[in-house]
């Protein structure tokens, strides 16, 4: 005999099964960023030979201010920066685009808590434009896209082991994969960062799109506190 058929409707999704895909899409975007290093200079390397290529730096232990708070790279602890990527298949963009390939990246380390490469320019037409316009100073911005593996959060008044006051979160294992030329740096306190596989300049449709996502997940957030607090009474 056949097993009779019911009608087996999935229970509805709690509050915090809703919010669950917000909560991973900013837990995502968090691990992927881009900051400009202020104060940064591109220096000219001498000697014959060497008239495309530049020294400079690209991060440090600076306190930098994300969607999500005070950001800080470590520079000091052993392992923390993976430079692999960038030594290895490092490449010079032209604000953040990938289409727009201006240079490669030598060498990259890291000395006195910063990150430092050298660079050296493409001699294509593209690339010489730029090329020419750092030359003349005219352009001087250096950002770096990166993504970070492991994260300490320190809560406000607390203070971390090697002396960072929070509240801040602490990027203890983190690989840079792109240096970049920018014309006008970002605005990283604005919404949740670009993506590493959209790393383009966002038009206004991106911004909304990404403005409204945080929206929504801040929305969440509340609702999940007003049920909390149903709950309790």
């Amino acid at each position: 005999m056949e097993k009779p058929m019911y009608n087996q409707t999935p229970a509805p999704m709690t509050v915090a099964q809703r919010a669950m895909p917000a909560e991973k899409k900013a837990k995502k975007e968090k691990n992927k960023g881009f900051r400009e290093l202020t104060g940064v200079s591109l220096r000219s390397i001498e000697g014959e030979g060497n008239e495309r290529k530049f020294e400079l730096s690209f991060s440090s232990e600076e306190p930098y201010l994300r969607w999500f708070g005070q950001e800080i790279l470590d520079h000091h602890t052993e392992g923390a920066v993976d430079l692999s990527r960038l030594n290895s298949i490092g490449c010079v963009l032209f604000n953040h685009d990938r289409n727009k390939v201006i240079g490669r990246i030598n060498r990259a380390w890291v000395e006195d808590k910063r990150g430092h490469a050298e660079i050296e320019f493409d001699e294509d037409e593209a690339s010489e434009v730029i090329y020419q316009k750092v030359k003349s100073g005219t352009l001087k911005g250096v950002s770096v896209g990166y993504i970070v593996e492991n994260w300490e959060e320190v809560m406000a008044n607390k203070q971390s082991e090697d002396g960072f006051v929070g509240p801040c979160s602490i990027a203890r294992k983190w690989a840079p994969y792109e240096v970049s030329i920018v014309s006008v740096p970002a605005d990283p306190t604005v919404g949740v960062g670009r993506s590493e596989e959209d790393p383009g300049a966002e038009g206004d449709g991106d911004v909304k799109e990404r403005d409204a996502s945080m929206d929504m997940y801040e929305r969440q957030l509340q609702i999940n506190k007003n049920y909390m607090e149903v709950m309790k009474s």
